[in-house]
């Protein structure tokens, strides 16, 4: 009887063991080897395998949505990193609808290479680090891990050194040699957890986003022709081409090759981009604020020159040099007018050209390639037709007050769009000088200003009079002004849902109304001063009014002292389940009062880069790693004290860190959230 008791005892335990560890979740296990390509450069692989229905963020997508995936290489004298990790598995992309921007992530099996030059004669290691989000329809989870690939030194030979001098790096993955050992599955730290980004799907959607940049690019090319630097040389250079009698043959060849040099200029001009920022770059780009305080005062160089207070002309050495030697004739004259045209319409092409390399700089290397092919596509496209077919300038519109009316246009563009810059480095260093109130009456603003000049009644000092108003012209205007008007309600908090990709957060909108009716329905509660300032109150929110705290050791101090029962929140800034649950459940009223009432709510942000000081940091007794940010702080938390490492998730204690209640994570179920609380708080009633 003793042995059937003490079997049942074990089983149980056991079976209780292996429930708890499976609630630490690692979808993606990691195998590591290093590849040869020549005597003095070699491939680390990267081969994930995700397990369904998980999937993983790529590196490149845009910015404002879940994390992206970050790969930090440890260098050192014995090695040289050549560009960026390099995503071998194609991701697929589709449209986020929650965060409003496309996101690109993998399924199932991953290769990534990162190609470096050994430079050491010595064996050594090459220590790598990769923080990643995976997610499911349901939760999301992120990771930091760590890689270690052992390199062999290169032989330092006369023949090694000749091949280092002139080696071309024309390299296909079919003609590498795999050396090294390959390495088992990583151990690995599990930090930092946000939630799911809805369904993925199965959709490979990789192509139609190149698509999607070549025909806003090409757009955009159309647009530059009817720039002033641009639309009046089209007859001039055409007649170039055009020859009489036996040359007219000559000249169609000379134009069309004239057509091909305006893009293969611009297309290496993107390749350039590319090449010499890659890939590693465009995470600097797209957050630190030097770039975008940069781009934002590019922006607002350009628009002031397009609303007429000065030109910006380039060397006239420059043009007269590429002139010459279009003068000389023979085939290599049409390459050099088509560079003579890059350089006369850069006042006018630069802000388009531009926009799209930043635009495109923060995706792989191939979008600024892809970007520039558009955009000089379109470019060129005018300028060859007309050569061909020279009657049809008889057709064209002359020059004339209409075409400073398009650069005015694109100056009040320009300056719009330049303040998403700004609000990049406001945002993320808080800096607090464009909040979201500010950012929409700056385009209100701007919106009805520019409907104004449509109309005429603003008028700039190289303006053509405007004695009547053409009805495209009044069309624009009608757009323009819509435009403003369906911006003024977000003055007092609306969403203004179609443009929340391209605005500030509501957090930081100063006179939100929604919220302060709110607050003056809420109760008591709602204005009951907290007896600390909360830390780190100044930057982390709750919704719907509610205060509380984001630190837990100062929300259970406080929770003692006022002996309510705690209502723990474990949510990231990117969570999208946790936006769900927040607009859908917490919204309800019964959800409403008893948080703001009855709970004392701690908001634990496990992906928030806010640095520690070094007497804050922690060292993890789940992977003995030191904790030095307040997100990978309340990550270890989680996982430490609850076993779990996905968001959201809902723990209720009492003011001694007693469990009132089971935990819940994402559950649309509005009834059964209510009764959670309830229950919670009749527990802690009955503790008394």
């Amino acid at each position: 009887m003793k042995k059937i008791l003490f079997q049942v005892a074990f089983f149980a335990f056991l079976l209780g063991f292996v429930s708890a560890k499976a609630q630490i979740i690692d979808p993606v296990k990691w195998k590591t080897k290093v590849e040869k390509i020549n005597e003095t450069e070699v491939f680390l692989v990267f081969n994930a395998k995700i397990e369904s229905p998980w999937h993983m963020y790529s590196q490149h997508f845009d910015n404002g949505g879940p994390m992206k995936m970050v790969w930090t290489i440890k260098e050192n004298k014995d090695f040289k990193k050549i560009g960026g990790v390099e995503e071998i598995t194609k991701a697929k992309k589709e449209k986020d609808v929650v965060f409003d921007v496309n996101v690109a992530y993998w399924s199932g099996d991953v290769v990534l290479k990162q190609k470096v030059k050994v430079l050491s004669a010595k064996n050594f290691k090459i220590e790598t680090e990769v923080i990643y989000q995976t997610c499911t329809d349901e939760q999301c989870v992120n990771f930091t891990k760590d890689f270690s690939f052992d390199v062999e030194g290169v032989k330092q030979t006369e023949t090694t050194e000749a091949v280092e001098e002139t080696v071309v790096e024309e390299i296909t993955t079919a003609d590498t040699a795999q050396v090294q050992v390959e390495t088992e599955e990583v151990t690995t730290d599990s930090t930092l957890s946000i939630t799911p980004i809805g369904n993925t799907g199965d959709i490979d959607l990789s192509n139609d986003s190149l698509a999607w940049l070549f025909w806003i690019s090409f757009l955009a090319g159309l647009l530059a022709i009817l720039t002033p630097c641009v639309f009046p040389m089209i007859p001039m250079t055409v007649s170039f081409f055009m020859k009489e009698g036996e040359e007219k043959t000559k000249g169609k060849f000379q134009a069309l090759f004239y057509g091909l040099s305006i893009i293969l200029i611009y297309t290496v001009i993107g390749t350039l981009v590319a090449v010499l920022f890659g890939v590693n770059f465009a995470n600097w780009l797209s957050t630190h604020w030097i770039p975008n305080v940069l781009f934002f005062i590019i922006f607002v160089f350009f628009a002031a020159s397009f609303l007429g207070m000065f030109e910006i002309t380039l060397p006239s050495w420059l043009i007269n040099k590429s002139d010459s030697q279009a003068d000389k004739g023979g085939i290599m004259a049409p390459f050099f007018m088509a560079f003579t045209l890059v350089v006369v319409s850069f006042s006018c092409t630069g802000p388009l050209v531009g926009a799209i390399l930043v635009k495109s700089a923060g995706g792989a290397v191939l979008e600024p390639i892809v970007g520039m092919l558009g955009f000089s596509l379109a470019f060129a496209l005018p300028f060859t037709l007309f050569a061909f077919f020279p009657s049809w300038l008889s057709n064209l519109p002359k020059s004339g007050g209409w075409l400073n009316s398009v650069k005015v246009v694109l100056g009040f563009i320009e300056l719009a769009l330049g303040l998403k810059f700004l609000s990049v480095a406001d945002q993320t260093y808080h800096w607090g000088i464009l909040d979201r109130d500010i950012y929409i009456a700056i385009w209100i603003v701007l919106s009805f200003l520019l409907g104004m000049y449509l109309l005429g009644k603003l008028k700039f000092s190289h303006d053509s009079d405007v004695p009547y108003i053409s009805v495209p012209r009044l069309g624009l205007a009608i757009v323009v002004f819509s435009f403003a008007v369906y911006l003024i309600p977000g003055m007092w908090g609306a969403p203004l849902k179609a443009l929340s990709g391209y605005l500030p957060p509501m957090s930081s909108h100063d006179f939100d109304m929604n919220k302060i009716v709110r607050e003056s329905s809420g109760g008591s509660g709602d204005h009951t001063s907290l007896p600390e300032k909360p830390k780190y109150g100044e930057f982390l929110h709750l919704p719907h009014g509610i205060k509380g705290y984001y630190d837990y050791e100062q929300g259970m101090r406080v929770a003692k002292l006022l002996n309510k029962p705690v209502f723990i929140d474990f949510t990231g800034h990117g969570c999208v389940n946790c936006r769900e649950m927040e607009a859908n459940v917490w919204s309800d009223e019964r959800v409403l009062t008893m948080l703001k009432n009855d709970y004392l709510v701690i908001a634990v942000y496990v992906d928030d880069k806010t640095e520690l000081p070094k007497d804050q940091w922690i060292t993890s007794t789940f992977d003995g790693k030191v904790k030095k940010t307040l997100g990978q702080k309340n990550a270890d938390l989680q996982i430490t004290k609850y076993n779990v490492n996905a968001q959201p998730y809902y723990v209720l204690l009492d003011n001694q860190e007693k469990l009132l209640a089971t935990p819940r994570s994402y559950d649309l179920d509005v009834e059964a959230f209510v009764v959670f609380l309830e229950n919670g708080l009749k527990e802690f009633k009955n503790k008394k």
